[in-house]
């Protein structure tokens, strides 16, 4: 694995996830000539300054601050956008999707001013740095949620979101990286290439060197590596999945890797799909056509080599599947986008192979009503004393 993860090292005038930039009075000048002001030139005095990289250099007014802010913000409600009238155009816009819509529309206006509070939150905050690159792919970005206090050491998260595999994206992981930042924990949500841009392996990947990336290097901005959890939601379940027993496998051939499973103390898999073969029809019912989601996973031969339940059913792989870390699968029992008993399935194979797996369903649930559950389970399991 070549580009498996980024190496980082870090000291006194190096900080996470890449390298210090020292704002220069050349550099104030350049600013000043694009506002249409001048300044008189001194002599350049640089000094290392500790900082979140990904964030580009901090401007020395508050004008041009605001205006990269901004230009930020109009730039990820673009590509937010993209993503749905992507989606549209390939599930088609019929009578069923213009009448969804609507009542989504309807739905989303009842619920805009608590999305907004979380849109300025997300923006703004000084607790979110947003967009640091882990690997050398355009979407090889991370949003990093860090909590007001800095001192001692924090428990961490990698949250892998979901999105059908089409419109996955860092950002639907605001809420959880707000709560969870608030209760003294420490939150990476990962984005990773998603259809068209990758097929369901380019997506392992990514997601792959993301927790390599954040597992190496958490340490330098107060996470604890050794409490780093993992949480993947709906497509971001299946795709964490697929990246930890291919982590596994790795390591019971006894490959050379960039990061191990075992630097993952739990991972939570919620709403996740993990035998493919019997999900096609169910998906192509759902809107999610045959044709697409065949070409999603690299045609309908890769089905079971992408299907988690499956692979660890396969004895030959009974020594990755003990090296897994603990997995606790959350299930919604009204889930009508990935049935309940997906998890159920999943939950006994990895029993029957020797893994360690708990099974939470929740009577009444849907799809994403899992999400605020696991939240508070997340948070109680956390404050156990560390081992």
């Amino acid at each position: 694995m070549e580009n498996d993860t980024a190496s980082l090292q870090v000291s006194e005038e190096v900080s996470f996830l890449g390298n210090n930039r020292t704002t220069t009075l050349k550099e104030e000048e350049r600013e000043s000539i694009e506002m249409g002001t001048s300044v008189d030139r001194e002599p350049e005095i640089t000094s290392p300054r500790r900082r979140i990289p990904g964030q580009g250099i901090q401007s020395t007014t508050g004008q041009s601050s605001f205006r990269r802010d901004f230009e930020h913000a109009a730039a990820e409600t673009y590509l937010m956008s993209g993503f749905a009238f992507k989606l549209l155009s390939y599930l088609g816009v019929g009578y069923r999707w213009i009448t969804g819509l609507l009542a989504l529309l309807c739905y989303a206006m009842l619920l805009l001013p608590g999305f907004l509070q979380v849109a300025y939150y997300y923006y703004f905050s000084s607790q979110v740095h947003r967009s640091i690159i882990y690997g050398d792919q355009p979407r090889n970005r991370l949003d990093l949620y860090l909590p007001m206090d800095p001192h001692g050491k924090k428990p961490v998260v990698i949250f892998v979101t979901g999105g059908a595999w089409i419109i996955g994206y860092k950002a639907w992981g605001s809420l959880l990286g707000l709560q969870l930042a608030e209760r003294d924990i420490i939150v990476a949500c990962l984005d990773y290439r998603n259809f068209p841009q990758g097929t369901v392996s380019d997506m392992i990947k990514d997601v792959s060197q993301g927790i390599s990336f954040v597992c190496n290097n958490i340490a330098a901005v107060g996470g604890d590596p050794d409490r780093v959890y993992l949480i993947g939601q709906s497509a971001g379940a299946h795709l964490s999945t697929c990246a930890l027993l291919e982590q596994a496998t790795r390591e019971s051939q006894g490959e050379s890797c960039f990061w191990s499973v075992s630097q993952i103390k739990a991972y939570f898999s919620l709403s996740g799909g993990y035998n493919l073969p019997k999900l096609v029809d169910h998906f192509h019912n759902r809107g999610l056509y045959r044709s697409i989601f065949l070409s999603i996973m690299e045609g309908e031969d890769s089905l079971k080599k992408y299907s988690p339940d499956l692979l660890v059913q396969d004895k030959s792989n009974a020594k990755a599947v003990s090296l897994l870390p603990p997995l606790i699968l959350f299930h919604g029992a009204k889930d009508k986008s990935i049935p309940s008993v997906a998890s159920e399935s999943f939950a006994d194979a990895l029993r029957k192979a020797g893994g360690d797996a708990q099974l939470v369903i929740y009577e009444g649930k849907t799809h994403t009503d899992m999400f605020v559950q696991m939240i508070r389970k997340l948070w109680r399991g956390m404050q156990m004393p560390h081992q």
